[in-house]
């Protein structure tokens, strides 16, 4: 099994790891200390060794920070785990604030007082968190204290040890560019923005640039690594050499110099020594790499990642990669939903579930010889009540029977090596009531608004995210998450700078995956969440208009539950998109179902709705 289902966090022992972590402040001269859910690499996924945030409080989602004050302790996470947090922390002990709304720079605007030093540990935050939480400072009359060491890491006795997985190279096939040719087009970004190297923090640019993949961190599959680009033909990957075999080092020999990772900052110092001008991503990087080279008497020059734009736009072998990925992991979702209709409802949990769809990737991906890499993130599988936890993770404590009568939200993906995947389907168990089946076709109509607009060159995923939530927003519903993110091509399952939801501010470009997932959730009841990937398309022209505009073409493929439309509640053209939309799931999905059940469930499934409305 890629997922696990036992959880090393322990909210029982939050107030005594607080209190120890108190304990140092006279020691370390500060009143307040920070321990956000990020490494120095700042990405979504952390391996075990950096997961202070889950350690000290119990809460494992995957966005959150913590601030633990003399007299108070605090913990900021986002909408998707208002439910998780509460459930997960010692609420005597962490109080639960807003991410969004409220973060820890805009709480101690409020809450901070003159003379309060607040301790930080520079490697786990990027510069815009510095600068916003400076900035609260200077008004409050507060001091930021960078710590040159993690007081967590003193008190943390059984900490797990680093990461060693193996660095393998991504073939050509399946990446579509050779490295040489993506460097290329990075030192032409660094000229344009007249510095003389960049850095790149991120390590799925790192792996995407010099084409290798790493299994360092959970379902993510890049090494973690930091790269220093230069202007010229100089580059260096820092990274522990123990992940190399000979083969792997010999092909990064030809791109770049390999360095042990504890020499980053001696080599980030010696380039600013040259006063060079260094550009660094300040949504991405840690702080302290801005520090170094203001330190070390270089230029700062903040720029975008000039990997990132460049990755979320797919070239013509990564879009077929992500179209053949779609239809192996479409006939792996048919097995699946098969098998659970035919299980009578009450004898199949969570866990269960989880297991055997992974087992239908598995088997699906070796008979198609195309075997699953990893799954793409830890399935969420909810039924009834934790269905409506936006981003649930089953453990064995937590562990509920999928009843009659019930929803079962199911969001999951799978990595291959020619593409990333992920899809939800809420189904039901047994017969289900009328309130749930609204809900469900008013977010269906949200998810099918999106998947049908056409739009111009230029628009953004805020532009479009409200399109999504319109039948919702009517009915007196919304949901707490954006509407799509971007994917990765075997890489970050969660990608940008694309996204669809209120910070979407990065255009939407020809080539872009991102996902279409408009959800509704009932805390102690139900959720809904119905999640394809979608491909930008180039700009087409339309019959009698003006200009051509673009728009989506659907990755994913699988049947949408039938039994939770409403068809009444859709106009014409939605009941059109979706009987079009299984006419062609059934096409291109029957020819790779090798089980008779499964293809008979899969006709029955796909079968046309009709409707009575105008």
């Amino acid at each position: 099994m890629f997922q696990e289902f036992e959880t090393s966090a322990s909210p029982d022992k939050g107030k005594e790891r607080v209190e120890t972590l108190r304990s140092l402040f006279d020691e370390l001269e500060i009143d307040a200390f920070l321990v956000p859910r990020s490494d120095a690499f700042q990405g979504e996924y952390i391996p075990d060794s950096e997961a202070r945030l889950a350690w000290l409080t119990g809460f494992t989602g995957s966005a959150g920070v913590a601030l633990v004050m003399r007299k108070t302790a605090h913990v900021f996470v986002d909408g998707r785990y208002r439910s998780q947090v509460s459930d997960q922390v010692d609420t005597e002990v962490f109080t639960p604030e807003d991410l969004v709304e409220n973060p820890p720079s805009k709480w101690l605007k409020i809450n901070g007082h003159k003379g309060l030093r607040i301790g930080v540990d520079p490697w786990l935050h990027t510069i815009a968190e510095i600068k916003a939480l400076e900035k609260t400072a200077d008004e409050i009359g507060a001091t930021v204290v960078r710590l040159p060491a993690n007081p967590v890491d003193r008190i943390w006795r059984e900490r797990p040890s680093p990461p060693s997985g193996k660095v393998s190279i991504q073939p050509l096939e399946y990446a579509g560019a050779p490295p040489k040719e993506k460097l290329a087009a990075i030192r032409e970004t660094i000229s344009r923005a007249k510095a003389d190297a960049c850095i790149l923090t991120d390590p799925s640019s790192v792996a995407w640039a010099f084409n290798i993949r790493g299994q360092d961190v959970p379902h993510t599959p890049h090494p973690l690594a930091f790269a220093i680009i230069e202007r010229g033909d100089t580059a260096a990957i820092f990274i522990d050499e123990s992940k190399l075999d000979r083969k792997t080092r010999a092909y990064l020999t030809q791109l770049a110099d390999i360095r042990a990772p504890a020499t980053f900052a001696d080599a980030i110092a010696d380039l600013a020594a040259k006063n060079c001008a260094i550009m660094l991503d300040p949504a991405l990087a840690s702080s302290q790499i801005a520090s170094l080279i203001a330190d070390g008497g270089g230029r700062l020059v903040e720029h975008a990642d000039p990997a990132r734009l460049p990755r979320a736009i797919k070239n013509d072998t990564e879009i077929k990669g992500s179209r053949a990925t779609h239809k192996r992991d479409g006939a792996a979702m048919t097995a699946f939903l098969s098998w659970l209709d035919r299980q009578q409802p009450g004898s199949v949990d969570e866990i269960s579930a989880v297991k055997a769809l992974e087992k239908a990737r598995r088997t699906t991906g070796e008979r198609m010889q195309a075997p699953l890499k990893d799954i793409s993130f830890d399935t969420i599988s909810g039924a009834g009540p934790d269905g409506a936890i936006i981003h649930y993770r089953v453990t064995t404590a937590t562990n509920r029977t999928l009843e009659p009568g019930q929803l079962y939200l199911v969001d999951s993906g799978g990595q291959y090596v020619d593409g990333t995947t992920d899809i939800t389907r809420t189904v039901a168990i047994g017969a289900v009531g009328e309130e749930e089946k609204r809900w469900f076709t008013l977010v269906l109509k949200g998810m099918i608004s999106i998947t049908l607009l056409r739009f111009p060159e230029n628009t953004r995923g805020v532009d479009i995210d409200a399109f999504a939530r319109i039948a919702l927003w009517k009915a007196g519903g919304d949901y707490a998450h954006g509407t799509g993110h971007g994917v990765g091509s075997y890489l970050s399952v969660h990608e940008g700078p694309q996204s669809i939801s209120r910070r979407g501010m990065q255009s939407l470009e020809p080539g872009m995956v991102i996902s279409n997932e408009p959800g509704y959730y009932r805390d102690g009841a139900f959720g809904i969440r119905i999640e394809n990937l979608v491909l930008v398309h180039e700009p087409q022209a339309i019959e009698g208009g003006d200009k051509p505009m673009l728009g989506f073409e659907t990755l994913t493929l699988c049947p949408i539950d039938r039994r939770l439309v409403l068809p009444d509640l859709l106009n014409r053209d939605e009941l059109q998109w979706l009987n079009a939309y299984h006419a062609r799931v059934r096409e291109e999905l029957a020819p790779l179902i090798d089980k008779d059940e499964d293809r008979e469930w899969l006709i029955r499934a796909t079968e046309p709705i009709g409707q009575n409305a105008s």
